[in-house]
């Protein structure tokens, strides 16, 4: 049984790093768009109907616009999953992959609600990144939970 449980720990440390680097090489697959080409592509989706659309549009986009924001994302995502599936720094990539992931999750709740499978997409990948980190709680517990003397 425990080897089974080590095993499954490797292959979602695998799954999620793989994910997370896929998803960073992504960020620098596509030119950033100029603004007058997304206000260009944003007046398309201006009706009641496609507001849904328009916000991940906007959203998305203003994040290239800035410069830098996608770009760091981009690498955070392939460092923390190159991190992840390294052996011996999975818990450090793990750690900094939290607020990622959660960022992913909360990006399809609030802007892709009806998308059903995105949504466990990417709540998947929340959940297998906290299990990831409180799978080595005896690592860190002594720095959240302070024994008093």
């Amino acid at each position: 049984m425990k080897a089974a449980i080590s095993i499954l720990y490797i292959v979602l440390r695998l799954f999620l790093g793989g994910m997370m680097i896929y998803g960073g090489i992504q960020k620098f697959q596509k030119p950033t768009p100029t603004p007058s080409e997304v206000v260009e592509k944003a007046s398309k989706f201006n009706t009641p109907s496609k507001q849904g659309t328009l916000q991940k549009i906007l959203y998305i986009s203003g994040a290239k616009q800035t410069g830098y924001f996608w770009q760091v994302l981009g690498v955070a995502e392939l460092v923390f999953g190159l991190l992840l599936i390294i052996q011996g720094t999975g818990f450090i990539g793990a750690l900094f992959l939290l607020p990622i992931t959660l960022h992913i999750f909360l990006f399809h709740v609030f802007l892709e609600p009806e998308e059903l499978g995105e949504l466990l997409n990417t709540g998947l990948l929340f959940i297998v990144n906290i299990w990831l980190v409180l799978k080595e709680r005896e690592k860190w517990k002594h720095l959240v939970w302070m024994r008093p003397i």
